[in-house]
Protein backbone atom coordinates (compact mmCIF):
# COMPACT_ATOMS: atom_id res chain seq x y z
CA UNK A 1 0.00 0.00 0.00
CA UNK A 2 1.49 3.34 -1.05
CA UNK A 3 1.76 6.22 1.38
CA UNK A 4 2.11 9.91 0.68
CA UNK A 5 3.70 12.35 3.10
CA UNK A 6 3.24 16.10 2.86
CA UNK A 7 5.23 19.13 3.90
CA UNK A 8 4.29 22.72 3.10
CA UNK A 9 6.50 25.79 2.82
CA UNK A 10 5.07 29.27 3.26
CA UNK A 11 7.56 31.79 1.80
CA UNK A 12 7.43 35.60 1.89
CA UNK A 13 9.69 37.97 0.00
CA UNK A 14 12.57 37.58 -2.42
CA UNK A 15 15.26 34.92 -2.08
CA UNK A 16 17.99 36.89 -0.33
CA UNK A 17 15.88 38.88 2.13
CA UNK A 18 12.80 36.68 2.34
CA UNK A 19 12.03 33.88 4.75
CA UNK A 20 9.55 31.16 5.34
CA UNK A 21 8.36 28.23 7.37
CA UNK A 22 8.27 24.54 6.54
CA UNK A 23 5.55 22.51 8.23
CA UNK A 24 5.66 18.74 8.44
CA UNK A 25 1.98 18.29 7.68
CA UNK A 26 1.62 14.50 7.64
CA UNK A 27 3.12 13.95 11.07
CA UNK A 28 2.29 17.33 12.56
CA UNK A 29 5.54 17.23 14.52
CA UNK A 30 6.58 20.76 13.79
CA UNK A 31 7.03 23.89 11.79
CA UNK A 32 10.54 25.13 11.10
CA UNK A 33 11.89 28.48 9.90
CA UNK A 34 13.93 28.67 6.67
CA UNK A 35 15.81 31.48 4.95
CA UNK A 36 18.57 31.96 2.40
CA UNK A 37 21.18 32.85 5.04
CA UNK A 38 20.30 29.67 7.00
CA UNK A 39 20.90 27.71 3.79
CA UNK A 40 24.02 29.38 2.42
CA UNK A 41 25.68 30.58 5.64
CA UNK A 42 25.20 29.69 9.33
CA UNK A 43 22.01 27.87 10.35
CA UNK A 44 21.28 30.25 13.23
CA UNK A 45 18.41 28.14 14.56
CA UNK A 46 16.74 27.67 11.18
CA UNK A 47 16.70 24.68 8.84
CA UNK A 48 17.38 24.25 5.12
CA UNK A 49 16.32 21.92 2.31
CA UNK A 50 19.70 20.20 2.64
CA UNK A 51 19.23 19.52 6.35
CA UNK A 52 15.80 18.05 5.62
CA UNK A 53 17.34 15.86 2.89
CA UNK A 54 20.03 14.77 5.35
CA UNK A 55 17.37 13.77 7.88
CA UNK A 56 15.44 11.83 5.25
CA UNK A 57 18.54 10.13 3.91
CA UNK A 58 20.03 9.11 7.25
CA UNK A 59 16.76 7.65 8.52
CA UNK A 60 15.96 5.84 5.25
CA UNK A 61 19.47 4.41 5.04
CA UNK A 62 19.27 3.18 8.64
CA UNK A 63 15.98 1.42 7.94
CA UNK A 64 17.36 -0.19 4.77
CA UNK A 65 20.52 -1.36 6.55
CA UNK A 66 18.59 -2.75 9.53
CA UNK A 67 16.29 -4.61 7.13
CA UNK A 68 19.20 -6.08 5.16
CA UNK A 69 21.10 -7.13 8.25
CA UNK A 70 18.01 -8.76 9.75
CA UNK A 71 17.33 -10.58 6.48
CA UNK A 72 20.87 -11.98 6.62
CA UNK A 73 20.23 -13.32 10.11
CA UNK A 74 22.36 -10.70 11.87
CA UNK A 75 19.98 -8.04 13.19
CA UNK A 76 21.75 -4.95 14.50
CA UNK A 77 21.70 -4.02 18.16
CA UNK A 78 22.11 -0.38 17.13
CA UNK A 79 23.00 1.80 14.16
CA UNK A 80 24.09 5.45 14.23
CA UNK A 81 23.88 7.07 10.82
CA UNK A 82 24.60 10.66 9.82
CA UNK A 83 24.25 12.23 6.40
CA UNK A 84 26.22 15.34 5.47
CA UNK A 85 24.63 17.17 2.53
CA UNK A 86 26.87 19.85 1.02
CA UNK A 87 25.26 22.86 -0.69
CA UNK A 88 27.29 25.26 -2.82
CA UNK A 89 25.46 28.49 -3.76
CA UNK A 90 25.35 28.80 -7.52
CA UNK A 91 25.91 25.06 -8.01
CA UNK A 92 23.44 23.30 -5.73
CA UNK A 93 23.96 20.07 -3.82
CA UNK A 94 27.49 18.92 -4.54
CA UNK A 95 27.69 15.78 -2.43
CA UNK A 96 26.31 13.62 0.34
CA UNK A 97 28.43 11.64 2.78
CA UNK A 98 26.74 8.91 4.82
CA UNK A 99 28.56 7.76 7.95
CA UNK A 100 27.26 4.74 9.82
CA UNK A 101 28.42 3.01 12.98
CA UNK A 102 26.77 -0.23 14.02
CA UNK A 103 26.70 -2.79 16.77
CA UNK A 104 25.98 -6.05 14.96
CA UNK A 105 26.87 -9.32 16.71
CA UNK A 106 28.14 -12.16 14.54
CA UNK A 107 29.23 -10.10 11.52
CA UNK A 108 32.67 -9.16 10.18
CA UNK A 109 33.75 -5.66 9.21
CA UNK A 110 33.72 -6.75 5.55
CA UNK A 111 30.17 -8.12 5.85
CA UNK A 112 29.03 -4.90 7.51
CA UNK A 113 30.63 -2.84 4.74
CA UNK A 114 28.90 -4.97 2.11
CA UNK A 115 25.53 -4.64 3.86
CA UNK A 116 26.02 -0.87 4.11
CA UNK A 117 26.86 -0.62 0.37
CA UNK A 118 23.69 -2.56 -0.45
CA UNK A 119 21.61 -0.29 1.78
CA UNK A 120 23.14 2.79 0.14
CA UNK A 121 22.23 1.48 -3.31
CA UNK A 122 18.71 0.37 -2.39
CA UNK A 123 17.37 2.86 0.13
CA UNK A 124 14.45 4.71 -1.52
CA UNK A 125 15.89 8.14 -0.69
CA UNK A 126 19.23 7.20 -2.27
CA UNK A 127 17.34 6.10 -5.37
CA UNK A 128 15.32 9.33 -5.44
CA UNK A 129 18.48 11.40 -5.27
CA UNK A 130 20.12 9.64 -8.24
CA UNK A 131 17.66 10.56 -10.99
CA UNK A 132 13.98 10.41 -10.15
CA UNK A 133 11.49 12.04 -12.50
CA UNK A 134 10.17 15.20 -10.87
CA UNK A 135 6.65 16.33 -11.59
CA UNK A 136 5.71 20.02 -11.18
CA UNK A 137 2.25 21.40 -10.44
CA UNK A 138 2.25 25.21 -10.38
CA UNK A 139 -0.59 27.68 -9.94
CA UNK A 140 -1.11 31.31 -8.94
CA UNK A 141 -3.46 32.21 -6.12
Amino acid sequence: MATTRTATTQWKGALLDGSGTVSLDSSGVGTFEVSWPSRAEAANGKTSPEELIAAAHSSCFSMALAHGLNGAGTPPESLRTSADVTFQPGEGITGIVITVEGQVPGISAEQFQEAAETAKANCPVSKALTGTTITLKASLL
